[in-house]
């Protein structure tokens, strides 16, 4: 099994930064393989360096125009260098069995929505999660919650965002995933939702 870890280049506190560290070691633990960004610095380093050291095996893809700017991590088990960010993200999906965001900014949200969206549209069928480090994102969750109560984001599409605060948790609930039953409204009020 594989999954994919989004997370930022940027310099990140402590707390983010050893949870990301976890990560990396939790999943090399069980024995899942990651595939990340790439990079060598921030929590995608840390997510890195926390698989390695525990035996884990680690996929980087990278963008060829951020080997420098993000720092290409050269001591991984496999550095795919892409050509642009969107054949990143499709490459760190197509390798992956599921998919978790930790803590990071746009660059990371922007990844997460992909994902997700892709998952609603039936593109795959794989888990997306985020680990909800120190609750960081329970100010985006509680806007996710309020696009479901104003009719933007039907329920179903809600229950596809897999949340949890522990790891090893999240990752129990992404080998028990099924995705949920549903189909496309035929209302044109409901189609764009």
């Amino acid at each position: 099994m594989r999954v994919c870890v989004y997370c930022g280049s940027s310099s990140a506190g402590p707390v983010y930064l050893a949870a990301a560290r976890q990560v990396g070691a939790t999943l090399a633990r069980r024995g899942i393989e990651l595939v990340y960004g790439g990079a060598r610095v921030g929590t995608m380093g840390a997510v890195a360096d926390g698989a390695l050291q525990a035996g884990g095996r680690v996929i980087g893809v990278i963008p060829q125009s951020l080997t420098t700017w993000e720092l290409a991590h050269n001591g991984l088990t496999e550095l795919r260098v892409v050509a642009g960010l969107h054949e990143r993200k499709a490459t760190m999906t197509e390798l992956s069995d599921a998919v978790l965001a930790l803590p990071g900014g746009a660059g990371t949200l922007d990844e997460l929505f992909e994902a997700w969206t892709w998952a609603q549209l039936k593109v795959h069928t794989k888990p997306v999660g985020v680990l909800n480090v120190a609750n960081f994102f329970d100010p985006l969750l509680a806007m996710v919650d309020h696009m479901a109560a104003e009719g933007f984001l039907k329920p179903a599409y809600r229950e596809m965002l897999l949340v949890d605060d522990d790891v090893d948790r999240l990752l129990d609930r992404f080998a028990d995933y099924r995705p949920p039953d549903y189909t496309w409204s035929d209302d044109p009020v409901d189609a764009g939702r």
